[in-house]
C-alpha cells in the first residue's frame, strides 16, 4: 500500500488526466459510439496532435524555468515561410522536390528554428527582458515578417513532396507525423532524466538566485531552454506545412494557448522548478480526445471549444495555485 501511494505522489498529475481521459472515453462510448471510436477518429488524432505536441514539449521546457514561450506560433509559421522559400527558388512553383532533399528542407528549419530561440533566450537572460513580453514580441515580430513576404495570403504554389510523405501512414496504420513527435519527446525525455541539464532546469526554476549562487551558468542554460523551444516549434511548423499544404502567417493560431494549457495541465508549475514528460504528453492526448468527441457532437458549436480550453486553463491555474499552497504549508 505504501508503495502505491509513493508512486501515486510521484506521478498524482498523470493518474488524474488518465482518469478523466477512461471518464471521456466511457462517456463516448455510451454516447456517440458509432462516430466516436472508429479507427480513422483515432488515427487522425494521432496524426493531429503532433503539431501543438511538439510545441508544448518545448512550451514545457521554457516553463519549468519559470519562463513562459508564446512565439511558438510565429516561430513555426516563419519556418514553414523560409522553407517553402527555399523550395521555390530550388525547383520553382511547380518543379519536383527530390525525396532526399528532405534533409535539407529540415536542416533549414533547425536552424531557423534555433536562431529565433536564441533571439528569446537573449531577450530573456541578457537584456532581461521579462520571457511573456519577450517571446510575445518575437512572435508579433515573426507574424509581421511572414504577412509582408506572402502578402497576407497562403502559398500553395511549390513542390509536395514533402508534403505527401509526412501525411501518409506507414502501412496504412501509422502516420508519419507520429514518428517525428515520438522521436523528439524520447530525445526531450532522456536530457531531462539521464542528463543533468534536467537537475539544472528544476533548480533554475525554484530560484535562479540559488542556481547562480550554486555554479549554474544561468545564462547559458535559459539559451539552451529557448534555443530547444525554438526547435521544437520549427518542428512543428514543418508538420503543419505537410498537413495543410500550403503556408500562411495566421495558421495554427489557437495552438499557442493549447500548448500553455497542456503544460499546465500535464502538471508543470507556471512557477517553475516542475514538471514531467509523462504529464504533458498525457494532456495532450486528453486534450485531443476531448477536441475530437466534441466535434461529433453537431449541436455543439466549434467556437465552444476555445471557451472551453479558457475555462480549463484557469481551472488548471486555480487547482496549482491551491495545490502549491498546501505544499508550502
Amino acid at each position: 500500500m505504501n508503495s502505491i501511494k509513493r508512486i501515486y505522489s510521484k506521478n498524482r498529475e498523470v493518474y488524474r488526466l488518465l482518469l478523466i481521459i477512461v471518464i471521456w472515453l466511457i462517456f463516448m462510448a455510451l454516447t456517440k459510439f458509432k462516430k466516436f471510436y472508429t479507427f480513422k477518429n483515432f488515427q487522425t488524432i494521432a496524426g493531429q496532435f503532433p503539431e501543438f505536441g511538439l510545441m508544448a514539449l518545448g512550451g514545457m521546457l521554457c516553463m519549468m524555468t519559470g519562463g513562459i514561450d508564446l512565439s511558438c506560433v510565429g516561430i513555426a509559421n516563419a519556418t514553414t515561410i523560409f522553407v517553402v522559400t527555399n523550395l521555390i527558388a530550388v525547383f520553382g512553383e511547380s518543379g519536383s522536390m527530390p525525396l532526399a532533399y528532405t534533409f535539407v528542407l529540415y536542416l533549414i528549419a533547425i536552424a531557423v528554428g534555433a536562431a529565433l530561440g536564441a533571439f528569446n533566450g537573449f531577450l530573456i537572460s541578457v537584456i532581461h527582458v521579462p520571457p511573456i513580453l519577450a517571446t510575445l514580441g518575437v512572435n508579433e515580430l515573426m507574424s509581421g515578417i511572414c504577412i509582408v513576404m506572402t502578402g497576407g495570403a497562403a502559398v500553395s504554389s511549390f513542390p509536395k513532396e514533402y508534403c505527401d510523405l509526412f501525411s501518409n501512414n506507414i502501412g496504412g496504420i501509422f502516420p508519419v507525423r507520429l514518428i517525428v513527435f515520438i522521436v523528439v519527446a524520447l530525445v526531450i525525455s532522456y536530457m531531462l532524466g539521464k542528463t543533468t541539464y534536467g537537475t539544472k532546469l528544476k533548480l533554475l526554476g525554484t530560484n535562479q538566485n540559488v542556481a547562480k549562487f550554486s555554479g549554474l551558468n544561468n545564462t547559458g542554460l535559459l539559451f539552451k531552454t529557448y534555443i530547444i523551444s525554438g526547435i521544437c516549434s520549427a518542428l512543428g511548423g514543418m508538420l503543419m506545412l505537410s498537413n495543410y499544404a500550403s503556408v500562411r502567417a495566421d495558421y495554427g493560431s489557437q495552438y499557442t494557448m493549447q500548448a500553455i494549457l497542456i503544460v499546465v495541465l500535464g502538471g508543470v508549475s507556471p512557477n517553475g522548478g516542475k514538471g514531467r514528460i509523462s504529464g504533458v504528453i498525457t494532456a495532450i492526448i486528453l486534450l485531443k480526445l476531448l477536441e475530437s468527441g466534441i466535434n461529433r457532437f453537431q449541436n455543439v458549436s466549434s467556437y465552444y471549444i476555445s471557451l472551453i480550453w479558457g475555462a480549463v486553463l484557469i481551472l488548471a491555474l486555480v487547482m496549482d495555485y491551491f495545490s502549491n499552497g498546501r505544499q508550502r504549508a
